[in-house]
């Protein structure tokens, strides 16, 4: 419907337009009265050319002649030409022709300094206003070393190096400005500006610092936690194995936590979870209960370690039961837990009155992904001896 619209105004324009057109002589239109004077005014029709051209009242003709005499006149009035040529496709807004007309008139390689300075202040102001700060930046170096005390220059050199996030050299650009133009507003707000921007850049790189050290601190102390309850993680299905110490890149031990990468603990990419040392020195992990009976599971992000099985499984399997449960036999008291030791193709039966660190501190038990798994079966169903029939399963001693 709104394409619709659109047309319709267009075309109500169009309308209107053609209909002014028709009833509107064309002023510039010529006539039989003046025709043969506007003609001779065309380079292509004129019969003699006037011994002067002035470009103001022969526009296109001092275009012509000057293409076709380019050579004859110096590399300075060329450039100058070329530099007028970009000011006019600059005033347009049409930057990427500006500074081709620049370019081209420093390719002149006139004598005149000034010239070439003020056409690399113009490029380099073209560029600015397309984006390109690194391009322009280098046009204002060059202008600088031409002439250093070049306002625009600087000014533009200060203004990119701010874009750019370098506060500490567009303060330089400002203060070698000030020393030649002291009393210039734009250098000094520049100057303002820089420096309260490199001073907010150094505070956020502190506290990126010292939130890193903490992180990396915690890292220690998590890990450190779990190497000395002796749990086993699981790292690209292999059991990770801890070096001797080695000295970080902050000088530290790294008390042989393989980098502190975590690469054991990876469950909080997929669950939004991971372990975690609460002030009082224990352990919660993210544990998954695995129904295969039913193809459900239960997520529990913070299982502390010194909780014990039954203390979840009463909560979950209380008063309320899952919806999937439709005999209503997940019951607390027929279910029985197993992890899997995928190594001896083995389940181990866990009593669900042991607490969580008793089993992951098995000597069998391999926490995968940072996140331990356990299968639930409901005690004397049908499925479970189905589920069980091939396996071997040991109780947990």
């Amino acid at each position: 419907m709104a394409s619709s619209a659109l047309q319709d105004d267009s075309d109500d324009g169009m309308d209107e337009f053609i209909d002014k057109f028709r009833t509107h002589k064309y002023k510039n239109a010529f006539n039989e009265s003046n025709w043969e004077e506007e003609f001779e005014k065309v380079p292509m029709f004129m019969k003699t050319a006037p011994e002067e051209i002035d470009p103001k009242t022969h526009p296109e003709l001092a275009c012509l002649q000057s293409m076709i005499h380019d050579d004859d006149r110096t590399p300075e009035e060329q450039a100058m030409s070329l530099k007028n040529e970009g000011n006019e496709y600059f005033k347009e807004k049409n930057y990427k022709n500006a500074i081709l007309s620049y370019t081209a008139g420093l390719k002149k390689n006139c004598g005149d300094q000034e010239l070439n300075t003020v056409l690399l202040t113009n490029r380099a102001a073209a560029h600015f206003y397309l984006g390109n700060m690194r391009s322009a930046l280098n046009d204002a170096t060059a202008a600088k070393k031409i002439r250093p005390d070049h306002l625009k220059a600087l000014v533009r050199g200060a203004q990119c190096c701010l874009e750019l996030r370098n506060f500490a050299e567009a303060i330089q650009w400002c203060d070698a400005g000030l020393k030649a133009h002291p009393t210039d507003k734009k250098l000094q707000e520049l100057r303002a500006a820089a420096d309260k921007q490199k001073r907010a850049a150094e505070r956020d790189a502190r506290k990126a610092k010292a939130q890193k050290k903490k992180t990396r601190t915690e890292k220690e102390a998590l890990l450190a936690a779990i190497k000395e309850r002796g749990i086993k993680l699981m790292q690209h299905n292999k059991v990770r194995q801890h070096s001797s110490d080695s000295e970080d890149e902050d000088g530290g031990s790294a008390r042989g936590l393989a980098e502190l990468s975590l690469d054991g603990l990876s469950s909080q990419e997929a669950t939004g979870a991971q372990v975690f040392l609460d002030p009082q020195g224990s352990l919660h992990w993210p544990v998954l209960f695995l129904y295969p009976e039913h193809q459900q599971s239960d997520f529990i992000s913070a299982f502390c370690e010194n909780s014990c099985f039954i203390d979840h499984l009463a909560v979950m399997f209380g008063e309320e039961l899952p919806p999937w449960d439709t005999d209503r036999k997940y019951l607390p008291q027929n279910l029985q837990l197993f992890f899997e030791d995928e190594e001896k193709d083995t389940l181990y039966q866990v009593d669900p009155e042991t607490s969580l660190l008793k089993v992951l501190q098995h000597n069998r038990c391999f926490v995968k992904a940072g996140s331990p798994s356990f299968i639930v079966l409901v005690n004397g169903s049908s499925f479970r001896t189905q589920f069980l029939t091939g396996k071997k399963v040991q109780r947990l001693s």
